[in-house]
């Protein structure tokens, strides 16, 4: 069925929720699993060394990302954490298309409600523009 999934994830339960189904999915299915998480990158200072602090991803987030990594390694699941800079729908559909993904796991709403109302929500552009099927989780 599927071989290759992106799940967006941005630390909200939306997104653990996306995260969750598609662990599951990937469970039956034997799919690779790629947890993208895609943030704005900071300015670089030289005593900098976790590629976390990078990208200015909160604690809470970092947390909630490597409960993701904790879920997968249960079930046995082959995935790896991919951290991406960019605005956030065009650079997960390029990376899902650079990996040949088959499928992109999404929660309908992030974090940033204010931001959904003024541009319009990640998860609506990606279903408008990915090439692969998506999986919207609510």
């Amino acid at each position: 069925m599927f071989q290759k999934m992106v799940v967006a994830v941005d630390g909200s339960n939306q997104s653990l929720r996306a995260a969750e189904q598609a662990i599951f999915l990937a469970e039956k299915c034997s799919a690779h699993v790629y947890v993208v998480y895609v943030a704005e990158r900071i300015g670089l200072k030289a005593e900098v060394i976790d590629s976390w602090d990078l990208y200015g991803i909160t604690e809470q987030r970092k947390r909630r990302v490597r409960l993701i990594e904790k879920q997968a390694r249960n079930k046995g699941i082959s995935y790896e954490v991919k951290i991406l800079r960019g605005e956030p729908a065009s650079t997960i559909i390029r990376f899902a298309e650079e990996e040949y993904a088959d499928l992109i796991v999404i929660g309908s709403r992030g974090l940033n409600q204010f931001q959904q109302l003024i541009i319009g929500s990640v998860s609506h552009k990606v279903m408008k523009k990915a090439k692969c099927s998506i999986m919207l989780i609510k």
